[in-house]
């Protein structure tokens, strides 16, 4: 079994986080900013300091290339360097700092392999500045048209189109990620399960799927002092006792159902005036499409009236559950057990690039684990040990995946 640089893959992570470093040490660095470009200029650098090749696509995706010893389809690894506001310094930038470590590792070792390896920098997965998330992925993998994902617009009013010609990074569609051999992006977990069950390493198998709702309740507004009790049409006591029914109901599903109450806005939102409105958002996710459907049911089986007040509710959006190459998360698996690290075959309640890569690629995910689940917030961590762990996993499974034939009938 072959380990990585540790010590290297520490030095750069340290380093990486200073691009964008906030006051309680953690980043701020939005797609296409200045934070961001600074960053891609650094990675660019390094890996070319290499003697990889580095390219860009329409959408500044970056894709820096090792040659193999054959003409075959890359095997490509890597995340994002982009963060949400006042976000980690690990989420995304690990993944890309870890693959630039294991091709570091592979020239370190003199190991000639026949797949080229290319290290991918997906562009604004975050979608914190420009919406959506997982934007340039989307566009990659048909799921977004990159018309509209140009006209997308940040809280100044600039668009991503803008942003792009002014990066530095746009390339050409030619460059586009069109095909490889395989694909495994290394993340932190941004959820507490690794932690708690004690294991070193995350085997992804998937991602969950979702569904996301927009329920009203709507009443009479008036005033909070002259108005009897029995006589209002008051929105705000009407969602209350709803998403107490809600919860009762949802937890009777199953056990691995996770849902969200993350939004909630009152109408005309005074505190002298009786809300005549109140709009709120209930996401679901789970593995398991049948319970999605029960989640709907439910929604869909609501009252249309409530205390005076009356129900309405829209679909926002949903998401199919993806579920990864077996094949390639079998290797991951491997690579664990050979290193002695403990692994958790597990889903991915969050979305990552991985799962639009997936519907042309063989991907899989490896996740490490994050200090009490936390995620998207400064005090983000995941210790070095285990980030050293993870690439060390993401090496082992890429020289795997180049000893076999990655064709249609191997993966």
């Amino acid at each position: 079994m072959k380990k990585c640089n540790h010590q290297r893959l520490q030095q750069n992570l340290e380093l990486f986080s200073t691009y964008g470093r906030t006051t309680h040490h953690g980043v701020t660095r939005l797609s296409l900013s200045r934070e961001d470009i600074q960053a891609r200029i650094k990675f660019k650098e390094m890996c070319e300091h290499l003697g990889l090749t580095v390219t860009t696509d329409d959408m500044a995706t970056m894709y820096a290339t090792l040659p193999g010893k054959k003409s075959l389809p890359s095997i490509v690894i890597g995340s994002h360097l982009d963060s949400v506001v006042k976000g980690g310094r690990f989420d995304g930038v690990l993944g890309v700092l870890t693959a630039l470590e294991v091709v570091q590792s592979i020239q370190d070792q003199n190991l000639e392999l026949d797949y080229p390896i290319t290290i991918v920098n997906f562009t604004n997965e975050e979608g914190a500045r420009f919406e959506p998330s997982m934007m340039a992925s989307g566009v990659l993998s048909n799921k977004f048209d990159r018309v509209k994902m140009l006209q997308s617009t940040d809280n100044n009013g600039e668009t991503f189109e803008e942003a792009l010609e002014k990066s530095g990074f746009k390339g050409s569609e030619e460059n586009r990620l069109k095909e490889a051999s395989a694909y495994i992006e290394l993340h932190i977990e941004q959820g507490p399960i690794l932690e708690h069950l004690g294991h070193e390493i995350g085997v992804v198998e998937g991602v969950l799927g979702m569904v996301c709702y927009e329920i009203s309740l709507h009443g009479e507004a008036n005033h909070a002092g002259t108005t009897p009790i029995n006589m209002r049409k008051d929105a705000m006591f009407a969602t209350a006792n709803i998403i107490v029914e809600l919860q009762k109901k949802l937890k009777k599903l199953d056990d691995e159902l996770v849902y969200t109450i993350g939004r909630i806005n009152a109408y005309p939102n005074v505190h002298t005036v009786i809300p005549n409105q109140v709009t709120f958002t209930l996401e679901s996710r789970h593995k398991n499409s049948a319970v999605i459907k029960q989640v709907e049911n439910i929604i869909k089986n609501l009252p249309n009236e409530l205390e005076h007040c009356q129900l309405s509710y829209e679909k926002l959006w949903d998401r199919d559950t993806v579920v990864f190459k077996h094949d390639v998360c079998n290797v991951i698996a491997e690579a664990c057990k050979d290193l002695g690290y403990s692994a958790h075959h597990m889903y991915s309640g969050a979305g990552h690039d991985a799962q639009f890569i997936a519907s042309y690629i063989p991907s899989a995910m490896i996740f490490v684990s994050s200090s009490k689940g936390y995620s998207h917030r400064e005090d983000e961590f995941t210790s070095y040990e285990n980030c050293a762990k993870g690439a060390d996993v993401l090496l082992n499974a890429v020289l795997q995946l180049a000893k076999h034939d990655l064709g249609e009938a191997a993966i």
